[in-house]
């Protein structure tokens, strides 16, 4: 692998999945030939201390711009550019490829050889609006390589692509670690703090935002309870809906049958994920097709715990599940087909473990992040 300089505004410590997925493939490099140039957190001495922390323990360089979102700028551009050739660079991974893939070709000029670019699902919506097709196009031509997450993604990336650039994408997914999210993560004793332990227990796992479908599975929670009586949904994470979830919970009466958890550390999600007989997540496209689901990690990470999943149809979603074999795919915003097949996965434990034995194996062949990383280094 050429030494690689990693662009991206999407970085830990600041939470979500991009960044976890830049991190786990980072820390999968080879740490001497990698450098990140990267946004900060956020402003004030908290933010600044927190990103100070984990930079001293990354194995790789991590250069900090003074600003909280890294865009395309003359000046970020004559930084990228500085690093590339102070550290004597030969490729560049651009962690989202719109908009920080439109510096590729300034970063050619300065001696790149490798110019990849990492789609998520943002630039599938980007696909949609004039200005931001000619925007994608440009960042096409300019890279080597754009990745994406699966089919749907590509599909609506590609179309805003020259014939030239969508032939060159290649699928990059974010990967799985297998070893963390296992059958044996500790979700029995998460049930037992929780009160949990004799309940049938649902889980999603999300930030609390409206196009994940916690609400979905609020409203659904009535036809699950006429069902089995004794279920639970257990709701995992923060953000800015949990108030209009929990107010949702209480207009529907199921208020005593579901469990907020709020955010919880990184570090507990495999066994939170433990904590359910099922994963469900029916998450929806909203806004006329801008708000959609790239792919769904949490889903692949619950069926690496070995539990059966129920994923929603939005973007890419339905790539991270083999629908009928490893749980299914329904209509998301349908209460009532979410419940059904969350009501036959509840009462039918040797259906739960097949579907959950499908899943982990199906993590195993194709999600590991070692295979990921693999394809990553042969494409820098």
């Amino acid at each position: 692998m050429h030494k690689t300089l990693i662009v991206t505004n999407d970085f830990p410590p600041r939470p979500g999945g991009i960044q976890a997925f830049l991190h786990n493939m980072a820390l999968r490099l080879d740490p001497e030939r990698v450098v990140v140039y990267a946004s900060t957190w956020k402003h004030g001495a908290e933010g600044h201390e927190a990103t100070a922390a984990f930079d001293a323990e990354q194995p790789f360089t991590v250069v900090r711009d003074r600003t909280t979102m890294l865009l395309p700028t003359p000046r970020v551009t004559r930084r990228a550019v500085s690093l590339l050739r102070e550290h004597g660079c030969e490729s560049v991974w651009f962690g989202a490829a719109a908009p920080l893939g439109l510096m590729g070709p300034a970063l050619r000029r300065a001696g790149a050889r490798r110019l990849v670019a990492t789609t998520h699902g943002h630039e599938a919506g980007w696909a949609q609006l004039p200005a931001a097709r000619q925007l994608l196009r440009r960042i096409g031509e300019g890279t080597d390589t754009l990745t994406y997450l699966g089919e749907y993604t590509r599909s609506r990336i590609a179309s805003a692509l020259t014939q030239r650039a969508a032939d060159r994408m290649v699928q990059l997914p974010p990967g799985v670690d297998e070893k963390t999210f296992h059958p044996g993560s500790g979700g029995a004793d998460v049930r037992a703090r929780l009160g949990l332990s004799d309940r049938p227990v649902v889980v999603c796992v999300s930030r609390l935002v409206p196009r994940k479908g916690q609400d979905t599975l609020i409203e659904s929670m009535p036809r699950i309870l006429a069902a089995v009586p004794d279920a639970v949904l257990l709701i995992v994470g923060g953000g800015p809906y949990e108030a209009d979830l929990r107010a949702l919970a209480a207009r529907t009466g199921v208020a005593d049958s579901v469990v907020f958890t709020g955010a919880v550390p990184w570090a507990e999600l495999p066994a939170h994920y433990g904590a359910g007989d099922v994963f469900a997540m029916p998450c929806r496209t909203r806004r006329g097709g801008l708000d959609v689901e790239g792919l769904g990690i949490v889903y692949l990470e619950a069926s690496a715990t070995g539990l059966p999943v129920v994923a929603g149809d939005s973007g890419g979603a339905p790539d991270a599940v083999l629908d009928g074999e490893t749980g299914w795919v329904v209509r998301g915003g349908a209460p009532e087909e979410a419940a059904d097949r969350i009501v036959a996965l509840l009462q039918d434990p040797e259906l739960r473990r097949r579907m959950g034995g499908r899943g982990r194996a199906w993590v195993e062949e194709k999600w590991r992040w070692d295979l990921l990383a693999d394809r990553l280094r042969e494409l820098l």
